[in-house]
């Protein structure tokens, strides 16, 4: 799946997750700004890497800023970014 534009998902709420994605330099690459990174920054990373892995993305630029969000919420707005990015939504 192939992101064609730029797009964002999320807020900077507590309790929630901001995420932005774009077209990458071919591979993935993916940032991790969190309030809580050193006791879940590595369990949100491979949430972000998982849920690209099933939306089958290879190549995009992913910026997650994390405020304290479950790991559902992050992987909802991993998703959401990706397919508004590939333009579905």
């Amino acid at each position: 799946m192939d992101i064609i534009k730029s797009a964002t998902a999320g807020t900077m709420e507590s309790s929630d997750a901001y995420v932005e994605i774009e077209p990458g330099n071919g591979k993935n690459e993916i940032s991790v700004e969190s309030v809580v990174w050193m006791q879940f920054g590595e369990k949100i990373r491979t949430a972000v890497e998982e849920v690209l892995n099933e939306l089958e993305v290879e190549n995009a630029k992913v910026r997650v800023v994390d405020r304290g969000a479950l790991e559902c919420v992050i992987r909802a707005r991993v998703e959401t970014a990706v397919l508004r990015g590939k333009g579905e939504k």
